[in-house]
């Protein structure tokens, strides 16, 4: 048995403005989430994961948080908040909200109060710095919205600190009343009855000295994590904030985003008073494809298998005992899976299915971005007016320049954008795939099958399996059990999931290459004891693109 729930967690991340529209206004609400609680409990979901709800410009889709305690009128009410924690308990799901720790939006009533002048009381909850010598930023580094991380405040003629888009001021976490404020609004939400928060951007609270400078020989400013990623602070900050939070939830869980966490760095941050999990984008490895093999294949994704794979065993046996690893292949911020990694045109199905179950029978805790469980691919945008991102705008510009036609150059351009895979849930083939009955905030793809009133029909459909690898997951052996690896080629995923009084193998081609003379990963009686696969029974001397089967050994 684990120590905590959240070590049997089965996450599902919901993404409200893009999952069930109740109003018929475009844009997903916490109503429409309500009435797909049991379709979510139908999937062998346990855990849901919101995106941020909270009253915000939009200026990044909720991330920039104007009040933490108030409900967007976009999503709903608070009253309808709590009717969702109700429900989802009912059903034995857990909520966790994201909780945005190092800036706030602009609009905050602290940020405007501190715009009001040095000696305001709330000009400390913010990083502020003298401009330099010749009046210029103080120093070369780069938001990671693109240039400086300073913005002049022309009243003061001073500059304040912005990681992300300028309407995103930082936080000064050095400061004892911004700590007391921000775990307020987290005990706030705690006592609304939520299990425990996502916490986005935390390795980012802590700032070097502002004298500092990159140095490089570039003249505009460039990424320096050196100096505002995974500082030493970082954890004794965010040690007393989860302490203070344990005393009122002994079992709360806490998720932490550090987007850029090598497995010894993850580990760092999961001891007893910090994160019970970490997400990052360490396990994603990718081979560089230049803009030929782009404009000439179409695919503006390829996983580094051989990377890839050593990356993810990196991750299993880095984190053991109590320390569970994030198996997730999507989220908000990047492509969908089956359109970077899975294969769309011509094994999308088996893709998407050997894809969910190479990752989430290991040791771990699956993460399913919505949409995912059918197969939902990137957005097929039909315009290039569809991004507000000046980057997607002058990219697609210069392959126009360099001759590529129109719709060649949005397809590439837009299907490398994290943008393409916020389109609203397709729970059918009407026009708006059931979303909404009016044009969704930003767009939806309408499909045939991969929708879920298609795929409830079919035993054999990407839903269907998502469902019984979920139960499978569940079982003691994929929670608890050893994982040793089985040697195969790169694109071959195998390995054994063992406990005293159980043997599983899992072996899953993430390709779409076929590999001969592979009978030695299997066993005489496979054929009779398959659990999951996309055969009846297995060729033991030949894996085909995209095959999948978990049997007992």
């Amino acid at each position: 048995m684990n120590e905590f729930w959240w070590q049997e967690a089965i996450i599902y991340q919901i993404y409200p403005k893009s999952y069930k529209d109740s109003n018929q206004d475009g844009i997903g609400d916490i109503q429409g989430i309500i009435s797909s609680l049991d379709y979510i409990q139908n999937l062998g979901i346990n855990t849901i994961w919101l995106n941020p709800i909270f009253i915000s410009p939009q200026i990044d889709n909720g991330y920039d948080i104007s009040n933490y305690y108030a409900i967007d009128d976009i999503f709903g009410t608070l009253e309808e908040v709590e009717k969702l924690i109700d429900e989802a308990h009912k059903r034995d799901i857990k909520i966790i909200f994201d909780l945005v720790l190092n800036h706030t939006s602009s609009q905050h009533p602290w940020f405007q109060e501190a715009l009001k002048g040095k000696n305001n009381m709330y000009r400390d909850y913010y990083l502020w710095s003298e401009p330099s010598d010749d009046g210029s930023v103080p120093n070369n580094w780069a938001s990671f919205f693109g240039g400086s991380v300073w913005e002049k405040d022309e009243s003061s003629n001073q500059y304040y600190f912005h990681l992300f888009d300028k309407e995103m001021p930082d936080l000064n976490w050095e400061n004892l009343e911004v700590q007391k404020a921000m775990l307020d609004i987290a005990k706030y939400w705690l006592d609304k009855g939520i299990d425990g928060f996502r916490l986005d951007a935390f390795i980012h609270i802590a700032k070097d000295d502002f004298g500092k400078q990159m140095v490089t020989k570039e003249k505009q400013p460039v990424i320096a994590e050196e100096y505002y990623a995974n500082l030493p602070d970082v954890k004794p900050l965010l040690s007393q904030f989860v302490k203070e939070l344990k005393q009122i939830k002994p079992d709360i869980f806490i998720l932490g985003e550090a987007a850029s966490a090598s497995p010894s760095k993850a580990l760092d941050y999961m001891s007893e008073d910090l994160c019970g999990a970490i997400i990052s984008f360490d396990h994603f490895r990718e081979l560089p494809l230049n803009e030929e093999v782009i404009k000439s294949t179409h695919k503006t994704h390829q996983l580094d298998h051989k990377a890839f794979k050593k990356s993810l065993i990196d991750w299993q046996q880095t984190l053991t005992g109590e320390k569970y690893p994030t198996l997730y292949w999507n989220n908000h911020d990047m492509p969908r899976v089956v359109s970077r990694f899975g294969e769309v045109n011509h094994y999308r199905n088996e893709s998407a299915k050997s894809l969910a179950t190479a990752m989430y029978l290991l040791k771990g805790i699956p993460i399913i971005y919505y949409g995912e469980e059918i197969g939902i691919k990137n957005l097929d945008v039909t315009s290039i007016d569809f991004f507000e991102d000046k980057d997607v705008v002058s990219n697609y510009e210069k392959l126009i320049q360099q001759g590529e036609n129109p719709e060649s150059a949005l397809f590439i351009v837009s299907n490398q954008h994290k943008e393409v895979s916020r389109g609203g849930m397709q729970w059918n083939a009407t026009d708006f795939s059931n979303f909404s009955t009016v044009a969704p905030w930003n767009a939806v793809n309408k499909e045939k099958i991969f929708n879920v009133y298609e795929q409830e029909r079919d035993q054999e459909s990407i839903l269907a399996h998502y469902r019984k690898l979920i139960q499978l997951k569940k079982q003691p052996v994929f929670q608890t059990g050893e994982v040793i690896w089985l040697d195969s080629p790169p694109e071959v995923i195998a390995y054994k999931r063992v406990t005293e009084s159980e043997e599983m193998v899992v072996i899953a081609n993430i390709s779409d290459k076929r590999f001969d003379n592979m009978a030695g990963l299997f066993t005489a009686n496979t054929c009779s004891s398959v659990l999951l696969g996309n055969r009846t029974c297995v060729d033991k001397g030949t894996i085909e693109p995209y095959d999948f089967v978990v049997f007992k050994k």
